[in-house]
Order: structure tokens, then sequence, then C-alpha cells
């Protein structure tokens, strides 16, 4: 798995009646696809998260629209960004992984991560459990799923899950690539040197020399060449020829671009690949035709 260039969609709240949701959220994953992005992700939330506005604004479930997404577009790869564990038994997970990329003809990216958006739990039936709950549950999650994606049985007995010679048919491919997520640079990054192909990284522009020092203690930590591990950072751009930069929001300043598709260009080679994240991905607080096809113009010759 490599990704050059990827568009996450954060949120499906466009003005419109429910019936041109749908076709909104098509249109942007066909418009990123013929612009040359290399991959297409959803949030995987039950409810807007609260930067973005309130719980009952629309959110789709992640992998319903994902499979579909899979039928309106040939060549992107689809994932969400990222999965919550806590939301899926690993073996379910395995099973709609694996669909996913049998309908995608081999496109399926599996991301995951360990939850934390404790409203929607709290509200939604889900166990929350403390910080480090989650991570114990996200270890042994991917020791089931990852032999699980390769074809092999899992059987498994942990403290959350327990699993016997545990299957996942038909697949498409060998393996699907797995995608971490986090901004832990113990736990997370050790998870990633671990298992992962491609590590997202959270955290602000000022932050991404340490974190990378850090991811490479604990590929050496784990015997694994780091060059292998593929890195990039999801960042919110307000494509905008009149946006300056003062009209981000302070929270997000070292996490959002805004101003023409040029200075995001010069901005992400400036404060992300030259600090030596591999590529982008990228959201963005409004959609408008032509917009994602504008970012990628400026971003592709950056990490092609």
């Amino acid at each position: 798995m490599t990704i050059r260039l990827g568009l996450q969609i954060p949120n499906f709240s466009y003005g419109t009646g429910v019936e041109q949701l749908f076709p909104t959220v098509i249109a942007q994953a066909r418009e990123a696809e013929s612009a040359g992005f290399d991959a297409v992700f959803v949030m995987d939330h039950f409810y807007q998260l609260p930067m973005l506005g309130s719980p009952d604004q629309p959110m789709l479930e992640a992998y319903t629209a994902l499979g579909a997404l899979a039928t309106a577009t040939e060549r992107v790869q689809l994932g969400a960004l990222i999965t919550g564990n806590t939301y899926r038994n690993p073996t379910l997970l395995a099973k709609i992984i694996t669909t996913l990329d049998v309908v995608s003809a081999g496109r399926a990216i599996l991301s995951v991560g360990t939850g934390w958006f404790e409203l929607e739990h709290r509200q939604l039936g889900f166990e929350f459990g403390s910080f480090t709950d989650r991570f114990n549950r996200l270890e042994e999650a991917l020791k089931i799923l990852d032999p699980m994606i390769k074809g092999e049985p899992s059987t498994f007995s942990g403290d959350w899950y327990t699993t016997e010679s545990a299957i996942a048919n038909p697949r498409y491919r060998d393996r699907i690539p797995i995608l971490i997520g986090g901004s832990g640079e113990k736990k997370t990054f050790s998870i990633a040197a671990r298992y992962a192909d491609h590590l997202n990284i959270i955290g602000g522009f000022d932050e991404l020399r340490g974190k990378l020092d850090a991811l490479a203690k604990r590929c050496d930590e784990a015997g694994r060449d780091r060059s292998t591990l593929q890195t990039s950072m999801l960042l919110t751009v307000l494509v905008d020829e009149n946006a300056k930069p003062d009209q981000i929001p302070a929270e997000m300043s070292g996490r959002m671009l805004a101003g023409s598709p040029d200075y995001i260009g010069e901005q992400v080679q400036a404060k992300v690949l030259d600090a030596g994240i591999d590529t982008v991905i990228i959201n963005m607080p409004f959609y408008t035709p032509g917009v994602i096809a504008a970012a990628g113009e400026a971003l592709l010759p950056l990490v092609a």
C-alpha cells in the first residue's frame, strides 16, 4: 500500500436534503479519483465530532458508505480514518474489511485505532473503559485481525476477546494493508511498528520531527526498518484565494492551512514534508465542486 495523497470526508452536512447527501459524497470521491488522489477515507463515527458540529448532524456509518463508494469508483483505495476498535468485534471487522476488499476489487485499507469519543460510547451502549483498557483491547484485536486478513485461522484467548480457528473468506488479496492512526509515541507507535504498513500521525506541525524520532525508536525496538512504515499527517485545508491564516481557529493552528492552492502547497512542503513525513491526507471544512481537484493539482507534485 502506498498513499501519496489521500482525502478524508469529515462530514455529511451539505445544506441539502438527505436525497442529495450521498450523491455529494460520491461526487467528492470521484473528483478525488480523477484528480489523482490515491485514497478516499470517511470517518468512523456515529455522531458528528464536537469540533465540527452537534451530535445530531448527519453521520453515515462508515463501512456501509465505503461499500457503496466501492461501486462508484474504480481506482482509489478506500478506508475509514480511523476505525474505532471499540465499535466492532475484531472478527466482525475482519469480515467487513475482507468483504470490502472483494467488493472493491482489492482496494480496501484496514485502519484501526483505540476509539476515543466517549459520548458515542455512552449514548449508544459501547463499552468505553479506561485509556489503558482501550489500548489493551486494540493490541488483542490486532493479534486476531493480522492472521485473519492473511487467510490464516485465528485462535486467541485474551482478557477482551476469544476466537477459535476464526477465518474470513472470501478474500481478494493475500493480505490487506493495515493503517494505524494516533499520537501516542510509546503505545500507538509501538503497535504501528509491529503491525502496520502505514501510520497516520496526529500532531501539530511543531511536533512532527519529535514524533518521527520516537517512531524510529519504536521501530528499532521491534527490529523493523523504519523506512518500511509509511507515515502521513491528517491536515485540514481551506482552499480559498481570499482566505487568510488568521481565519484558522486557534485550536486548529497546528493542523490546518488556509489560502490559495499554491500557498497551501508551499506550507505543506515546509511544515510537513520537510519535517520528514512521507505524505498528507487532507480534509476540507466545506465542499464545492473543483476544490478537491485544485488541492490535488498543488499537492500531488510534492509527493510524487
